[in-house]
């Protein structure tokens, strides 16, 4: 008799530490999935908005922030295996914005104040956000180049760009870099550039090249940069903490919602939209090695590379309160390197900061998937993270 995939009671019990909180206020509705040895659950709990009548449905349209840079990833890795770059290739040539960098002195120093770098930035570089800028962990403005990244609409933050791609890569590589490529990881800005550098490697938009190679194959129907108008009746209300009240104001909502047209900047850091089924299926093929029904996305040996530790103990120390504890950094995705206190050595996944989480842990054969409509407040994931991510492994028969 084969083992259950799955804990009946573990099941009910996960559905109602997530229910309890949509019933206590905390966000007004939840979709999750679980999947373990070809068993798959889907939940689908409260409503689309606040004080609504419509319930949140299982084909429900979430926006995925940075559970976009996977996919992003993946993307990159399926032009190495074209051939058209390998992943220690400097990216002057398709860039050539970003070519001869100049380096701070001091991070916190001038922008006058700069020596050249020490040699180019590569797409490896790119994919484990070693390039040398990005998200500076301080209040804004602590710094000038934090400043100056304000100052010319080019800040990493939760918002989609506003500025051409062309345009924002112009004034990121009019500012000089933080540190050194390969000497630190900084969050964020690497994917952002990864998305233009697949466009114009590949010869065609980032959503063409990401519909074709990888949507369509997989059956990822609902996933793109944009919502349509037959879609919109999907699309959530999403929601941020009011600091003045305690309770929720809105972020984005689907009337009026950026995503509502397609964006001027298809941001390969965080500008997707998608439903659970098909980001289900994306992790499918992640945990087959790169294979689906049918086909494959990617080579064994390339998802193995994208989730290999690409950091240094004293990068990951740095950066612990993004990473967390045990965590590190892939090719485009987050690792757990040792055991966490959500996950089993060798996990891979990342979380998305307008409430969104994915992770495969293949030594248990599992995917877990949680899509809130309720951001992030900071870098520490909101509650119902660790609920349901106890409560998964809770699920898991001993």
């Amino acid at each position: 008799m084969s083992k259950q995939a799955w804990s009946q009671a573990g099941l009910e019990r996960l559905q109602a530490v997530v229910a309890a909180q949509v019933e206590q206020g905390a966000l007004p509705g939840v979709v999750y999935a679980v999947s373990r040895q070809g068993e798959t659950h889907v939940e689908a709990i409260g409503t689309m908005e606040i004080a609504g009548e419509r319930p949140m449905t299982r084909d429900s349209i979430f926006r995925l922030a940075s559970l976009t840079k996977p996919v992003s990833a993946v993307a990159a890795m399926i032009l190495v295996e074209q051939g058209i770059w390998k992943l220690d290739d400097a990216i002057d040539h398709w860039l050539p914005e970003l070519s001869e960098r100049r380096v701070l002195l001091h991070p916190d120093g001038p922008l006058d104040q700069t020596v050249p770098a020490k040699r180019s930035i590569t797409i490896r570089d790119l994919l484990t956000l070693r390039l040398g800028i990005g998200f500076v962990w301080k209040p804004p403005g602590s710094t000038p180049i934090q400043c100056a990244m304000e100052e010319a609409g080019i800040a990493p933050g939760p918002h989609r760009p506003v500025l051409p791609p062309d345009e924002w890569l112009k004034r990121l590589g009019s500012l000089p870099l933080i540190h050194h490529p390969g000497d630190e990881w900084m969050y964020e800005t690497g994917s952002e550039i990864l998305g233009i550098l697949i466009a114009r490697a590949s010869g065609c938009s980032l959503e063409k090249f990401m519909r074709e190679q990888i949507f369509e194959p997989l059956q990822m129907k609902d996933t793109a940069f944009s919502v349509s108008a037959e879609q919109v009746h999907r699309l959530p209300t999403s929601y941020m903490t009011n600091w003045e009240t305690g309770g929720l104001a809105v972020y984005d909502e689907p009337s009026s919602s950026s995503w509502l047209s397609p964006s001027i900047f298809s941001s390969g850091a965080s500008g997707l939209v998608s439903t659970v089924d098909d980001y289900l299926a994306f992790y499918h093929m992640l945990l087959n090695k790169g294979a689906y029904e049918g086909g494959s996305i990617l080579s064994s040996s390339s998802v193995e590379m994208m989730t290999s530790d690409q950091l240094t103990l004293p990068q990951r120390v740095a950066n612990q309160i993004i990473l967390n504890e045990g965590g590190s950094w892939g090719l485009g995705v987050g690792i757990a390197v040792e055991r966490t206190s959500w996950f089993e050595k060798g996990s891979f996944g990342w979380n998305g900061g307008t409430g969104t989480s994915a992770y495969i842990d293949p030594e248990n054969e599992m995917i877990g998937i949680l899509f809130t409509q309720r951001m992030m407040d900071s870098a520490e994931p909101t509650p119902i993270f660790d609920d349901f991510w106890t409560h998964v492994y809770k699920a898991i028969p001993k």
